[in-house]
């Protein structure tokens, strides 16, 4: 395998937060506004049902990749028991969503048909 210099193409990193339930929601919402007064983060709109790929209702937080060092240990200390995916954003959404990604917490299913849908390939 041709080694890469992975770190040059990325832009910008993607944690999605899951949640299922009311109770899984509130320990989302309270892990949400830990993130906005902690980091220099983006948080994006809730989604309450499953959307694009992702297989639970979720919320997606957007940081640069000098914040990557202190959101993703502090996610994994802090995270609640709720499944977090974090990806890379580099030039190629669906390498990023399934070979370049890390879970805090369990792994959840992606359904990778309809991402590959939505990058039209």
């Amino acid at each position: 395998m041709e080694a890469i210099s992975a770190t040059a193409k990325i832009e910008s990193y993607h944690a999605h937060v899951y949640y299922s339930g009311a109770a899984e929601r509130a320990a989302a919402g309270s892990l949400r506004e830990a993130l906005q007064q902690r980091f220099a983060v983006a948080l994006g709109n809730w989604h309450d049902q499953p959307i694009g790929p992702h297989p639970l209702p979720m919320y997606q937080v957007s940081f640069a990749i000098r914040e990557f060092a202190r959101v993703v240990p502090w996610l994994m200390l802090n995270h609640d028991g709720l499944s977090i995916l974090v990806h890379p954003n580099t030039d190629d959404g669906y390498r990023d969503h399934a070979e370049h990604a890390l879970w805090i917490g369990a792994q959840r299913k992606l359904r990778f048909d309809v991402l590959r849908e939505l990058l039209g390939q």
